[in-house]
């Protein structure tokens, strides 16, 4: 599927990959300290380290084709950064918030392309 608003520089793909790779490690590294595999204070900011690697995943995506912000994917994954603040804010809640995204996000992934990037609305970028 191509998109009329893509916009791209020398390198972008590999600094996405790279990008990515770095959010994964993230997610693995808190994901370990949420099912009790570690210890908290072996990684005291693996949250952060996961929210900032997936806003910077978001904003990247976000300028390569601005139209990802009114696209299910786009705001998809908006919202699992937001859910992932109140996993940080709200310990109590990482366990079942935990959960929700996983199968969240495996829903996205899987999904048809034409899920992924409908738009909501009919507003154009």
């Amino acid at each position: 599927m191509q998109h009329g608003d893509v916009r791209d520089f020398p390198g972008r793909r590999w600094l996405s990959v790279f990008l990515r790779g770095a959010h994964l490690i993230a997610v693995i590294q808190f994901s370990a300290i949420i099912l009790h595999a570690v210890p908290e204070a072996e990684s005291p900011h693996a949250g952060i380290a996961v929210l900032v690697s997936g806003v910077l995943v978001w904003l990247l995506d976000l300028w390569y084709r601005p139209s990802h912000l009114v696209e299910g994917a786009g705001l998809s994954m908006l919202l699992k950064l937001a859910l992932l603040a109140v996993m940080i804010a709200a310990p109590s809640l990482r366990v079942p918030l935990f959960w929700i995204i996983v199968g969240w996000s495996a829903v996205f992934s899987h999904a048809p392309s034409s899920f992924r990037n409908a738009r909501l609305g009919k507003k154009r970028l």
